[in-house]
């Protein structure tokens, strides 16, 4: 069975060895989103394939649209040359049930694929035709959080944004230069309305986007570069809007056991690439059952019918309160503390660590003690329930094959808002108090340990990437399995440091469980495991 539109012909074939077909005439749905698009989305990896295309067929199926998305990816080409050009933009897309079954089922929503590559001058022309359209309602993104970033750390503009605020819209190099070029194209074609939707899984990220186009917008009207109703036309919600959204789905990377499965079904397109810019993936995306989409409703020139696929729309403070229960709560704290724990203890998959009774112990705690007392309650989702389902139901799925390796990826962005706004939350409210956190300060106790780059066994490994890695190894340089605190006048640089957490962790009271828990996780081999033992009592 080969991912084609020939390949499909036999449909017999396919659907007797239990894989669920596109039922929408694919042929016409294509010829009607190339003239006239309603829905483009940057962003060609595995989430927009598994999640977002997904939506989008079952509303092609059900007959509410007839028309599908374009693909563009602007950081790693290669994923369009070599998963999307080679099968017609077709993928298969592997469901992984927590009671082993699977769902398999071809994706065919995507009706066309591009480079976001002003040095390719066929897609980058086609990309400016599609934003000029009046038809088109929707630009979507999901390019991870640094997708949206322009300057460093230090606030210092990218050498390329500063050569696209220097050269103006019309050959920009850096993704969002290329970005708000295209929104400069329907400007020019008419002040054209248009919704830019984050899909990222990142806070306030419809505020990201907005952030950088209008930083380009002011940069080019003011270096005379495009009119001054360029920047009004941006500012204008009811012209240009930035929808917040919450996603949630988890989708590692293609697994070699998947492949190995549909391998024996005959399915013959299973190879596994890892560009030169370490993308890996393959034209089949393998992902979780479970999946959330809520979406601020502010689409100036309307939108496909996503609510008969599940999404659901409302307005920003709810999607606001959606993603803080979440991140902050429900999920990504309790990921946190897998992948730093799992990187310790040797583990490489979330659910092995589920099968593991005090890691199992620590994530309840962490959710249902520490969490639950303040977690901000969206009034669409109850937070218990959301709760319950991960810990229960989604983190021990064994046939989602993600590891702790890939979620401590960038750890140092991601504590302030999983575990800070918890910490500010018992700071400020009457009659609670961050000092009775244990098993938070614990977890921070784990990511410095982890931060040596050597697990509980004294077995070294390499932690996984991290644009602060190298600065907070520093301070930690010297410090082995064996060392003897005190380690207060060391580390105080880094427990005090409000970019890391949120807070001083002096201010809050936890500086010194901190210190007490790391400076016992490093007096030896084992130390880990027995502390986690004592304090869990498991």
């Amino acid at each position: 069975m080969k991912l084609s539109d020939a390949g499909l012909a036999d449909r017999k074939r396919w659907q007797d060895s239990g894989y669920e077909l596109p039922v929408f005439d694919r042929s016409l749905a294509r010829q009607a989103t190339i003239k006239d698009p309603i829905w483009i989305h940057f962003g060609a990896g595995n989430i927009f394939r598994a999640f977002p295309a997904a939506l989008q067929q079952k509303l092609l199926d059900a007959g509410d649209s007839d028309k599908g998305i374009i693909v563009c990816e602007g950081y790693d080409y290669e994923i369009i040359h070599r998963l999307y050009k080679p099968y017609d933009d077709l993928c298969l897309l592997v469901v992984l049930k927590p009671d082993g079954r699977i769902e398999k089922k071809v994706i065919a929503s995507i009706m066309e694929s591009l480079a976001a590559d002003t040095q390719a001058p066929s897609d980058w022309q086609r990309l400016r035709e599609i934003f000029r359209n009046p038809s088109l309602q929707m630009a979507s993104f999901t390019i991870t959080e640094k997708g949206y970033s322009v300057s460093d750390a230090n606030g210092n503009y990218y050498p390329a944004v500063l050569d696209d605020f220097r050269n103006g819209p019309g050959m920009p190099r850096s993704f969002m230069g290329k970005v708000s070029a295209l929104c400069w194209e329907r400007y020019k074609a008419g002040r054209l309305p248009l919704a830019w939707v984050s899909m990222d899984n990142c806070s306030h990220n419809g505020e990201k986007l907005c952030n950088a186009v209008r930083t380009f917008a002011v940069e080019w009207v003011n270096n005379g570069l495009a009119d001054p109703g360029f920047l009004e036309y941006v500012d204008d919600p009811e012209s240009v809007s930035f929808p917040w959204s919450m996603i949630d789905k988890i989708t590692p990377r293609p697994d070699a056991s998947i492949k190995a499965m549909l391998e024996q079904d005959g399915f013959a397109d299973t190879e596994i690439i890892c560009t030169d810019k370490k993308t890996y993936a393959a034209p089949f995306v393998n992902a979780e059952e479970p999946q959330y989409l809520v979406i601020e409703d502010l689409f100036p020139n309307g939108r496909p019918p996503l609510e008969k696929a599940g999404v659901i729309f409302t307005d920003r403070e709810t999607v606001n309160r959606v993603e803080k229960m979440k991140v902050c709560t429900c999920l990504n704290p309790l990921h946190t503390a897998l992948a730093v724990f799992g990187c310790l203890l040797g583990y490489t998959s979330i659910s092995a660590e589920m099968e593991d009774p005090v890691l199992k112990r620590l994530v309840e705690r962490i959710g249902y003690d520490e969490g639950l007392p303040v977690v901000v309650d969206p009034g669409i989702i109850r937070p218990v329930d959301f709760l319950k389902e991960v810990i229960e139901v989604r983190l021990p799925n064994k046939y989602v094959p993600d590891t702790p390796q890939r979620i401590a990826t960038d750890t140092s962005q991601k504590i302030p808002i999983r575990f800070g706004e918890t910490i500010k939350a018992y700071m400020q409210r009457p009659g609670m108090n961050a000092s009775d956190l244990n098993y938070i300060p614990l977890v921070f106790a784990a990511w410095l340990r982890y931060l040596l780059g050597i697990d509980d066994e004294g077995r070294p490994f390499d932690p996984s990437p991290d644009p602060l890695l190298d600065h907070l190894r520093k301070h930690l340089d010297g410090i082995t399995l064996g060392s003897l605190g005190p380690f207060g006048d060391r580390l105080r640089p880094v427990l005090s440091d409000a970019r890391l957490f949120a807070v001083s962790l002096y201010d809050a009271g936890l500086a010194e469980k901190v210190l007490s828990c790391f400076t016992e996780m490093v007096s030896g081999a084992g130390a880990v495991r027995k502390l986690l033992g004592r304090l869990l009592g498991v």
